[in-house]
Order: structure tokens, then C-alpha cells, then sequence
């Protein structure tokens, strides 16, 4: 995060927004600036892939089933803005510590015991250690005494859109993006690489939850993909995975899509025009 915030310093802020008498590497002033670009930066992620994915690859025809609640995108959109305000809080604190020094983030390739290959290395190493902690804690999420007060709000959507993937009660949303941070803190990680898998992360978010239920036939049984997901919203104690299926199966919580079985939400509401048709 710090390229970012020199990035904004130099262009932006330092010249245009504070008083030359507040230096850059001010604590006060570092988590101001952190403040306003984390949430710019969720906000723009959000809104703009949240956007294209509906516009460009949702089903639209899913507004359609009888799941889908009234004014439901307007409601997820609500909910989102709202709770990406307030994680933003606890990530800005997270940051600080990162752009203080205090995480195993680093500049330099060289820097790295195994060069580029460590670099790749890296990046398996963060979507397994992060899969494997959002699935225990999207799982911890869904036991009785927990769900009503904090995980209930995403599961209103049962035929989720593009814009309900970040739509989370704020405590909600953080503990399940806590991974993305606590990653670089016990292992080390290239900066640019580590700001590239977090917005990755949030766009697989809002994928996972775009309508669009094509995967590849060899991926089927190892991606969790919207076909997986879907399933998630509407049987409930089902793929709780983030990227992969492995803790789904470890876990005894893998469902077989019910979309590629011929019993998903688009099929439904197939039946659903066809019965109306005889009706007719």
C-alpha cells in the first residue's frame, strides 16, 4: 500500500491537499491519506467490476426467479457501500503497520531467497493459506450462534447478483478478508505482487457471484466457481470454499453444482415459462 500512497503524495496530495508543514511520513497524516484511498480504491473496485459483470455476463434472467426480492440490487449495493465504509477502519490500521515496516512485504526481487521463482511461489502460497482460513471462518460464520448476527445479511440474497459480493455486515466482511492481511505478516511478499492478489481477490469475489455458471470440465471438481457458489446461497451449509474445492472436500461440505445437474436457478425458471406457456 504504500506505492500507492507515495503515488498519491507525490501527485496529489502533498502539492494540492495538505499544508507543506505536515511531512509524509507523519502517522497522523499517513492514516488520513490511508483512510481516504482505501476506501476510494473499494469503492472504485467495487462499483466499476461490480457494474461491468452485471451489465456484460449476469444472467439477467435470473431477476426472474421467484427468489429474487424486490429491489434486490439496490438493497446489495446499500449494504455493501455501507459495510466497505466501515472495514475500512481496521484495514486502514493493517496498512499502517504495513507501510511502517512492520509486515514481511518487500521492494526488491533480489530481496527474495528464491528470486522469481519464489515470487510464483508466493502466489500459491497466498490463495492456499487464504482459502484454506476463509473457508474455517465463512464455516465458523454459519454456526447458530453466530449467524443471525452477523453472516445472515448476505444470505437475504438467495439468487445473488454481481453487487452482493461484498453486500456483508462490516465485521462480517473483514473477518473474511483478514487472510488477504495477515498473509504478509508471516510470510514475505513482493509489494506490487500482494496489491495486484488484492484486487484480484476482490474481482473473483464479485465473479463468484455473477450468474454465470460456465466452467470448464476439468475444473469442475478443483475451481469453486458461481456454479458452486450459487449453491452456497441456496442450500446454506454447502461450498464454503473461496478459490478451491480442497476444504469443501476435506471438510465434508462439497456439493456437485445443482446447475450442471439440470436443477439450478436458470432452470427453474425455464420450468417455470414453460408452465406458464401450457397454462396459456
Amino acid at each position: 500500500m504504500d506505492h500507492v500512497l507515495k503515488i498519491a503524495d507525490r501527485y496529489f496530495l502533498t502539492p494540492y491537499v495538505y499544508p507543506a508543514s505536515w511531512p509524509e511520513d507523519g502517522a497522523l497524516r499517513q492514516l488520513i491519506s490511508l483512510s481516504l484511498l482505501t476506501n476510494l480504491g473499494a469503492q472504485t473496485v467495487y462499483i466499476i467490476f461490480g457494474a461491468l459483470n452485471f451489465y456484460c455476463v449476469f444472467d439477467h434472467r435470473l431477476m426472474k426467479h421467484p427468489l429474487f426480492i424486490e429491489n434486490q440490487v439496490s438493497q446489495e449495493i446499500q449494504l455493501a457501500i455501507t459495510s466497505l465504509f466501515w472495514m475500512s477502519f481496521p484495514t486502514v490500521l493493517i496498512f499502517f503497520l504495513e507501510i511502517r515496516g512492520h509486515s514481511k512485504l518487500f521492494d526488491d526481487i533480489n530481496q527474495s531467497s528464491r528470486g522469481w521463482p519464489g515470487v510464483f511461489l508466493s502466489v500459491a502460497g497466498f490463495l492456499f493459506f487464504t482459502d484454506m482460513c476463509i473457508y474455517w471462518i465463512h464455516r465458523s460464520m454459519h454456526h447458530k450462534s453466530i449467524y443471525k448476527y452477523l453472516h445472515k445479511q448476505h444470505h437475504l440474497f438467495k439468487i445473488p447478483t454481481p453487487f452482493a459480493s461484498h453486500a456483508f455486515h462490516p465485521l462480517d466482511g473483514f473477518l473474511q478478508s483478514l487472510p488477504y492481511h495477515v498473509y504478509p505478516f508471516i510470510f514475505p511478499l513482493h509489494k506490487v505482487v500482494y496489491l495486484s492478489l488484492f484486487i484480484f481477490v476482490n474481482i473473483w469475489t464479485i465473479s463468484i457471484h455473477d450468474g454465470d455458471y460456465r466452467i470448464p470440465g476439468p475444473l469442475i471438481s478443483i475451481i469453486n466457481g458461481a456454479a458452486h457458489h450459487v449453491d452456497h446461497h441456496l442450500y446454506f451449509n454447502y461450498n464454503y470454499g473461496q478459490y478451491f474445492t480442497l476444504w469443501d472436500r476435506l471438510g465434508g461440505s462439497y456439493k456437485y453444482p445443482s446447475v450442471l445437474q439440470g436443477r439450478g436457478p436458470t432452470d427453474h425458471i425455464g420450468k417455470l415459462a414453460a408452465d406458464k406457456a401450457l397454462i396459456q
